[in-house]
């Protein structure tokens, strides 16, 4: 027999599993409705992210290429335009005139370096004063006006990169301000120093009549090839065809044109020993050759009056060319 406890104690139990299935039985379904809802939402949120990540995945690849088709071009634009013409070589160098003024003034050099040639040619080599005042005339003529052209070129690059980076800062404190592109570009062709006065000038000129800025900067590209031209060509171009921020896109582009600027002048400066002596070792032996002429005529009279001495007045020549080539190879860093 069961005792009155033990009996109790079952019926509470039963009682308790009883209510227990009951409730459990009232509230599984709203359970199983918020694990569903829970599950939903969490798939809903990850779709979401997939979503969003797959439309700033394309975003960014549609930006990118439209910027490799932004450089594509410019450099299709580079290729047309590498070959330069005299006349542009001229622009360059900030000289106003046509190709025949600077043939003519060719001619006179050439002149003048003849006759000089001929007329001092001395008396122990009389025979030779033609040939080497052929010679002459031929350097004054090509070699004389085509480097005092790049010479006048690189003096004018010079200068327009030393301000370069000062007329970008205009156009950054311009942007941030307010103002638009082409005012900047108007603020710096009137306040700036010659030669980014007169070349930005011109860019907006251009653009008065009608010439895109691409097309304008391009210009500017061809009548002053330097990388950093470049640079800000590029720039432009990709925030008008992608957009983006302008103003620190060229704060950025100033401040690498300054670290080039000043790595220039160190390289400069760093190199400024060895020009000096590969010039002394240049000159050199023509300074000998004329001291021994003037002073002794006849010591080098063999080297000019007998086949022998003239095989080796051309071998010594072509071998001092050579090594003055491999001199300025040496001395011309690249950065």
């Amino acid at each position: 027999m069961v005792d009155q406890g033990t009996l109790d104690l079952l019926i509470y139990a039963g009682m308790a599993i009883a209510i227990a299935a009951m409730t459990f039985a009232a509230l599984a379904p709203r359970i199983a409705g918020d694990e569903v809802t829970a599950r939903i939402q969490t798939a809903t949120a990850s779709r979401t992210r997939k979503v969003a990540a797959r439309t700033a995945a394309e975003v960014a690849n549609a930006r990118k290429r439209a910027v490799s088709e932004t450089l594509k071009e410019l450099e299709g634009r580079r290729k047309n335009t590498e070959k330069r013409s005299l006349k542009a070589r001229l622009a360059q160098a900030g000289i106003d005139a046509e190709p025949r003024a600077y043939w003519i003034a060719s001619a006179v050099s050439a002149a003048v370096f003849g006759i000089i040639a001929f007329l001092s040619t001395p008396a122990s080599i009389a025979h030779l004063a033609l040939p080497l005042g052929g010679v002459a005339a031929l350097v004054g003529g090509l070699g004389f006006p085509g480097w005092m052209l790049n010479f006048l070129i690189r003096r004018r690059q010079n200068k327009f990169l030393a301000n370069l980076a000062n007329a970008i800062d205009v156009v950054v404190r311009g942007i941030k301000t307010g103002l638009p592109l082409n005012e900047c570009l108007a603020i710096i062709a009137r306040e700036s120093p010659e030669p980014i006065a007169s070349e930005f000038r011109e860019v907006v000129d251009q653009q008065r009549v009608g010439v895109t800025l691409g097309e304008a900067l391009d210009r500017l590209v061809v009548r002053m090839p330097l990388p950093e031209v470049k640079f800000l060509a590029i720039v432009i171009a990709i925030q008008q065809s992608s957009g983006g921020n302008l103003s620190e896109a060229l704060g950025n582009l100033s401040q690498v044109l300054r670290d080039r600027f000043g790595l220039k002048l160190k390289v400069k400066a760093l190199s400024a020993e060895a020009l000096a002596s590969a010039m002394v070792l240049g000159s050199l032996p023509p300074a000998v050759i004329v001291m021994l002429t003037v002073t002794s005529p006849t010591y080098l009279q063999p080297l000019f009056d007998t086949k022998t001495g003239n095989m080796l007045v051309l071998f010594g020549a072509a071998w001092m060319a050579f090594g003055i080539f491999i001199m300025k190879k040496m001395i011309n860093f690249k950065y």
